[in-house]
């Protein structure tokens, strides 16, 4: 049996359709999902490499149709080494030769990259300049390019940009209150979680419909990495992250905004310098930081009755949510629908409690069963404002980017 195809050696048949791979690469992980390229996108396995350059090294994949999973413990000393692992993984199970491009998701593309992009030597070059626009995300997500240009560079890979969503921000929003010099070098405020946010207004039209969809609508992406969206006529026209994904909310390990006095004063306390300064808001600040033990917000919920550190952490993070919402309620003029997503706000009914309990003279509501049970809507019927859960799916619009890009469903790359 050819497990490529699925079918005795030596039986004719119709060729196998093409796919689409999606990358989503971080510094220790890289998530992957493989679709359908022609039709309606349909996606066939997804999975997840972790721990690359640590022990004990660990290979996921789940399979759509039977919903088997591949766990198994695995040797990635770096990204190139994932990607080879990637590709016989994928060999295996579907067939690696019927990948006919690959779509990455690239978390900055700095002020000239807002649509997709093909990748060439020149867009990389392009890329690597803006490495300090996101310096803890670019690096590896140029890696996993490269190392797939290596092994085989005759095929196709798409940039997708997680800034783009937030591209056309009114220029009120776009400003950094510093000396206007730094705009001639990119400095302004860029958002992320672009394709999330794509994703979910996608869905909402789908839902709600048009109209709902150009009302005035607040999309809360919130997990390790946290931030909120308002929208209004389809367009965004402001964000909590900034120049970089560190500002904004409290986040996982990241602290959000912050004094900037306290680079200054660190530096004199306790002699940081502003890359340790940088580290310090990034990897050990937000949930990990404020309860000294965790960042993830389940292991919180459950300990916050006997840690008080824990219970402030929880508390500080749906209060600075609420925060937020209640900003760009005023940026709005006003709510119509308001959106949960990502892993917390897709999963924890007790945050989306915490958050929307302070926010009823907004007219938000949440009716306890429904959000109990994870409804898609867990306000009340009939109230002004609908609070809407939604799963978001990045690797979904990654794909669907690439196969526009690439006019897939017309005409099948060939090699």
């Amino acid at each position: 049996m050819n497990s490529a195809e699925g079918k005795p050696a030596g039986q004719t048949s119709v060729s196998p359709s093409p796919l689409i791979l999606t990358m989503n690469g971080g510094s220790s992980s890289v998530k992957f999902a493989v679709f359908t390229a022609l039709g309606s996108l349909e996606r066939v396995l997804s999975g997840k490499i972790d721990r690359i350059g640590l022990p004990q090294s660990r290979y996921s994949a789940t399979h759509a149709d039977t919903g088997q999973n591949d766990v198994e413990e695995v040797s990635v000393p770096d990204h190139h080494s994932a990607v080879k692992l990637l590709i016989d993984r994928l060999d295996r199970s579907v067939g690696m030769t019927r990948v006919q491009a690959i779509g990455h998701r690239l978390v900055h593309g700095g002020e000239h990259f807002y649509r997709p992009e093909i990748v060439t030597t020149e867009l990389i070059e392009a890329l690597k300049k803006i490495v300090a626009f996101a310096p803890n995300h670019l690096p590896s997500e140029i890696e996993l390019i490269e190392a797939f240009r290596r092994i085989d560079p005759s095929r196709h890979q798409v940039a997708c940009f997680d800034t783009a969503f937030h591209h056309d921000l009114p220029r009120v929003s776009r400003i950094l209150p510093i000396p206007r010099r730094y705009e001639k070098l990119g400095v302004r405020r860029y958002g992320f979680h672009g394709l999330s946010y794509s994703f979910l207004m996608e869905k909402l039209e789908e839902i709600g419909g048009i109209e709902e969809a150009k009302g005035r609508v607040i999309l809360a992406h919130l997990g390790a990495g946290s931030s909120l969206a308002a929208v209004r006529d389809g367009r965004a026209i402001d964000t909590t992250m900034a120049f970089t994904p560190a500002a904004g909310v409290v986040m996982g390990t990241r602290s959000g905004d912050i004094d900037p006095g306290l680079v200054d004063f660190l530096a004199q306390t306790e002699g940081m310098s502003p890359s340790q300064f940088f580290r310090m808001t990034s990897h050990e600040s937000g949930l990990l930081g404020v309860s000294e033990t965790t960042s993830d917000f389940r292991d919180l919920l459950a300990r916050e009755e006997s840690d008080v550190r824990a219970g402030e952490a929880v508390d500080l993070f749906c209060y600075r949510v609420r925060l937020a919402i209640g900003a760009f309620a005023a940026a709005l003029e006003g709510l119509d629908t308001l959106i949960f997503s990502g892993g917390i706000g897709e999963n924890s009914a007790e945050a989306r409690h915490r958050i929307c309990e302070g926010l009823r003279h907004l007219g938000v509501q949440v009716d306890r069963d429904r959000n109990q049970s994870h409804a898609k809507l867990i306000s009340p019927d009939g109230l002004p404002v609908r609070v809407r859960v939604i799963p978001t799916d990045e690797e979904a619009m990654i794909a669907k980017a690439v196969s526009h890009f690439m006019n897939i469903g017309d005409s099948v790359i060939s090699h």
